[in-house]
């Protein structure tokens, strides 16, 4: 401690580079932090700290990290506390730029591993970023002196050392009640759960907190369960959609969507008082919609899509710009490609003629003129031929009755299950219209990506950087994510910035690996080595990262406009 102080003094005044002499580590009384990283200007990206925090000065208890679920909510809960103390904290630090900030990448309404804190062995390990005091481009010694040795202290005594025992226990208790729900539903066939009682709406379309005076949910009789979860006194219940068919519907406003949208998020788990936390999704389920202009690089699109006009090849089909229908198709071929087992989807983000054709479009429209076979008739193939489920909001047609193994209606955000009220009228007023596209779904794609379809060269330099939650710029291309749905926080952007370029500059490409093999050995290395291994330092200040899905993980891949794609045979 008294070393740096000494340095900052000797450094007051000087050329902001000068700050680049106090990287390393120094020694607090109950605890230390290595400076991994110093920003070359006060407006440039903060300065990046590690806190190392010993057990035998705050105690880390072994079966609060005896699993990895366990781990991970714990080292949420310490995030939480320090970026509530960093709000709290009221020492004011003045200079130019960034001068003074303090921030941790605080976690939002899910819970997800993440680098901000870190339990090891023996350490919990807290990352920061810091912006270095200044007056203009000049090093102001006495405010870096205020930051070091009194806005930090006191940050970290006001967070893992004033976090109670108890706050960590009930945290490490949920993972066990998530996993436990979780469980049971693999056991029963279960894609989605949703308890009584949660609150499904959110605040604001800006904001995921849960909307106050809202209807809470309420399960109906033919889809409720109870299951018994741990270190709680009473069963669980709550409303169980089995794999199949299930179809959402109701009037406009009556909340299709928002159970929809909570169901999308049901893949990760989210924190105590959410409204959300015992809303339990397939963590396989994938969100597919229609994406006009995206790229699509040599995607079997075939089984809904055959015969364009121009000849176009539809078993390897590639555009830079794909309508509604072509980008709608080559979303749902991606998303099973990569694993997906259940499928979500709200007509109000598809495009219609991809959905449904009705007996008269058809009559008008002969097939032979019309080359997209709608998924209604394909998505009771795709369950039987590949165990595949979808979860439709549809409002608009009553042609999916017939497909349905579930039709739940939502009335003022309370939902019905009306599945025999819908097979009575679906036999009453029995469709007319002809089913197209054969008697099975069809091939599913088996891709590769080759080598140049990773280029992050800009220049003399090499860099992929996620520019908030919805773009990725990886060298001189743009990557689009902005219709991604179930990309939820910006560290998970960063983490899948981080991963091509690890891909990339490991040649990962040139192994032949198929596409689900990639997603593989990406999982495969999160799962031992962890985020910060895919960052060229991985010993320091591992960034703001957090994990993503392997789906989020492919959507970047199929995005990038520069791919190149192989159809393995």
């Amino acid at each position: 401690m008294q070393k740096l102080r000494s340095m900052l003094k000797q450094i007051d005044g000087k050329s902001y580079k000068a700050y680049k002499s106090i990287q390393g580590t120094y020694q607090y009384d109950h605890f230390k932090f290595s400076i991994d990283y110093v920003q070359g200007d006060p407006f440039a990206s903060p300065s990046k700290i590690r806190v190392h925090i010993p057990f035998k000065k705050r105690p880390i208890q072994s079966h609060w990290r005896n699993n990895r679920h366990r781990k991970i909510y714990a080292e949420d809960l310490i995030a939480r506390h320090v970026a509530k103390a960093i709000r709290r904290q009221n020492i004011q630090i003045r200079g130019s730029g960034k001068s003074g900030m303090i921030s941790i990448d605080e976690p939002g309404q899910e819970i997800l591993d993440r680098t901000a804190v870190s339990i090891y062995q023996k350490e919990t390990i807290i990352c920061l970023s810091i912006g270095l005091p200044a007056n203009g481009r000049r090093i102001n010694g006495r405010e870096a002196e205020k930051l070091f040795f009194t806005a930090i202290p006191d940050i970290i005594d006001q967070s893992i050392f004033t976090v109670q025992d108890e706050e960590i226990e009930k945290a490490v208790q949920l993972a066990d009640q998530h996993q436990s729900i979780r469980m049971k539903m693999r056991e029963n066939g279960w894609i989605a759960f949703i308890a009584d009682g949660s609150i499904l709406p959110r605040e604001s379309g800006i904001s995921n907190r849960p909307l106050k005076g809202a209807v809470p949910f309420k399960s109906p009789e033919e889809n409720r369960v109870s299951i018994e979860i741990p270190h709680q006194n009473k069963p669980l219940t709550g409303m169980a959609l089995k794999k199949g068919i299930v179809l959402i519907v109701g009037g406009g406003y009556h909340g299709k969507s928002t159970l929809l949208n909570a169901i999308e998020r049901g893949v990760y788990h989210h924190i105590r008082g959410d409204g959300r936390e015992f809303v339990l999704t397939d963590p396989t389920a994938v969100k597919v919609r229609a994406e006009d202009g995206r790229k699509v690089s040599t995607v079997n699109i075939s089984p809904f899509i055959n015969h364009l006009p121009h000849g176009e090849d539809t078993v390897q089909f590639s555009t830079e710009n794909a309508s509604g229908s072509t980008s709608q198709a080559a979303n749902v071929m991606e998303a099973l490609e990569a694993g997906a087992r259940t499928l979500l989807i709200d007509e109000d983000t598809s495009a219609t003629n991809f959905m449904i054709r009705d007996e008269r479009m058809q009559e008008l429209v002969v097939k032979e003129k019309e080359p997209i076979t709608p998924f209604i008739d394909k998505v009771r193939q795709m369950k039987d031929d590949f165990d595949v489920s979808t979860i439709l909001v549809m409002g608009g047609s009553g042609d999916y009755f017939d497909a349905a193994d579930e039709v739940i209606m939502m009335d003022q955000y309370i939902p019905y299950n009306v599945t025999n009220r819908a097979k009575e009228i679906a036999e009453k007023y029995p469709f007319k219209r002809e089913k197209e596209g054969g008697d099975h779904f069809g091939r599913l794609p088996e891709r590769r990506f080759l080598p140049q379809s990773l280029n992050s060269r800009k220049g003399k330099k090499s860099k992929v950087q996620a520019k908030g939650l919805s773009k990725i710029l990886m060298g001189k291309h743009e990557i689009d994510l902005t219709q991604v749905e179930q990309l939820v926080d910006v560290s998970q952007t960063r983490m899948i910035a981080e991963i091509l370029h690890h891909m990339e500059h490991k040649n990962w490409l040139e192994k032949g690996l198929s596409l689900p093999e990639l997603l593989d050995r990406i999982e495969e290395q999160l799962d031992t080595s962890g985020l910060a291994s895919f960052t060229p330092r991985p010993d320091e200040h591992p960034g703001d990262l957090a994990r993503p899905r392997r789906f989020e993980i492919t959507a970047a891949l199929n995005r990038i406009r520069i791919a190149r794609v192989k159809e393995l045979s």
